[in-house]
């Protein structure tokens, strides 16, 4: 290992590689990028590493290069935030004029881009999103949709802030939004849980009695949570937060368990939120993942495909909803910014204008029928194929069953030698998001990149 900052091994020696998508020319990792590495352990916490060695100089469309001549197709969207392409020419284009003006920030004072954005964007969202809230960082957004959620329960006359959320969800890493989260390793350095959020069993695929009847399984559960904490549901209840799929392994809902989890919020006076953070924007083939599950939430998260570039997050409601904080109440110092609203105002043209949404569902159908073939390919090695449109987990497990994180590291590897970047999660699935400008021709040579690197980590393993 050269350097603490990620897991593989190098310099190695690589076959060269010479396409239309790709190029490797060096050794991998490049020995001229160590000091750089070692730089970053010296001067910067270890808690920002452990991605692939790669050193981003440039990126375009769907590809990232180096600074020595090595070109990768990208599979990770920056992980999931350049929706519109890396470099996208609508973005730089917008970004320029703001720099050219210049205006870089101005706290909450008006500003006609900020204007413009988001009567674009309330003009481009399903008509309940009335109004929107405008912030940074996803944790900031679903932070936001806590407080929301819970100042709109005590309105109604609740006795308790109580909130809904699922086993395995992440919403970001400050403090309420480790709370709705729910891995307990992950938080334990609060050192108390909120009592009044709940955690219900995620459907998952694995989970014979969900995938048999997921609307029972929702019930099921609620009921034994209704009776094991004492709450009256009309009374100690105040939201749901359900990311709309599970981040590490692209892990959806069966739209029968969402729309037995909504109605049973409605009928009590609960708000229904989701965590779009990376479903939102056209991910999955439409502009907001949720939109496949039937049903129209209370409050929409979103970042990352957001701007496609620059800090942004929003969040979403209706104007009774948005205005429940007083006037001045939950600004936030970059909310807004200048650059971030040109940004986010010419991606979601560029989405909605050209195409970009449409060519998620198109090719999605492709990426994921090629990605089933591969599975069947390696049935003792790969357990699932989970997603829609332009993002995908494959689980990899041994061929006793056993989840396998070795391998799907291993493959991770593979493919980085050869001049594809994907998602390394670190357990036992790897994510794929290619920019929704990808081209089929580009998407193909990514998985078949993909199909070689699963069939030399499996041999070499001796498996």
């Amino acid at each position: 290992m050269a350097s603490a900052t990620y897991r593989f091994s190098g310099p190695v020696e690589v076959p060269r590689v010479e396409t239309r998508h790709r190029r490797i020319v060096t050794k991998i990792p490049v020995p001229e990028s160590l000091e750089i590495f070692e730089t970053l352990d010296r001067y910067e916490s270890s808690a920002m590493h452990g991605q692939l060695p790669v050193v981003w100089d440039r990126a375009e469309g769907f590809q990232v290069h180096d600074p020595w001549g090595n070109t990768w197709i990208d599979f990770t969207s920056s992980i999931f935030v350049t929706n519109a392409g890396h470099g996208n020419p609508r973005i730089v284009e917008a970004l320029r004029e703001v720099l050219d003006r210049p205006l870089l920030h101005a706290y909450t004072y008006a500003t006609r881009v900020r204007a413009d954005y988001l009567r674009y964007l309330i003009a481009s969202t399903p008509p309940q999103f009335e109004k929107a809230f405008l912030l940074s960082a996803g944790t900031e957004a679903t932070e936001c949709a806590l407080k929301l959620m819970r100042t709109n329960g005590w309105k109604q006359g609740k006795r308790r802030p109580g909130i809904l959320a699922f086993e395995g969800n992440w919403h970001g890493r400050t403090m309420g939004s480790q709370m709705i989260s729910h891995n307990p390793e992950q938080k334990a350095w609060i050192g108390y849980q909120d009592p009044h959020i709940f955690h219900l069993p995620f459907p998952y695929p694995w989970r014979e009695d969900a995938v048999r009847d997921p609307r029972a399984f929702f019930r099921t559960h609620m009921s034994e949570l209704l009776q094991k904490e004492g709450l009256d549901p009309e009374k100690d209840l105040c939201g749901v937060m359900l990311e709309t799929f599970q981040g590490w392994g692209a892990l959806f809902y069966p739209p029968e368990f969402v729309q037995e989890a909504a109605a049973f919020a409605r009928a009590r006076g609960m708000l229904v939120a989701f965590d779009e953070m990376q479903a939102g924007f056209g991910r999955t083939g439409k502009l907001f993942g949720y939109m496949h599950y039937g049903v129209e939430p209370d409050l929409l998260c979103c970042g990352k495909g957001a701007s496609s570039s620059l800090p942004l997050s929003i969040v979403l409601g209706s104007q009774r909803v948005m205005d429940l904080p007083e006037v001045g109440s939950m600004s936030s110092t970059h909310s807004a910014n200048p650059a971030s609203c040109a940004a986010g105002l010419a991606n979601l043209r560029a989405l909605i204008e050209e195409g970009m949404i449409e060519n998620a569902r198109v090719l999605g159908e492709v990426f994921h029928a090629r990605l089933n073939e591969i599975r069947g390919r390696f049935p003792g090695h790969i357990r699932h194929v989970l997603g829609r449109g332009l993002v995908a987990g494959v689980h990899f497990a041994d061929p006793n069953g056993k989840v396998d994180s070795v391998l799907a590291s291993r493959v991770c590897e593979k493919a980085l030698r050869k001049g594809l970047l994907l998602v390394h999660t670190g357990r036992e699935s790897i994510k794929m998001g290619p920019p929704l400008v990808i081209t089929e021709e580009g998407l193909m040579e990514g998985l078949e990149v993909f199909e070689e690197s699963v069939a030399e980590g499996i041999s070499e393993a001796g498996r």
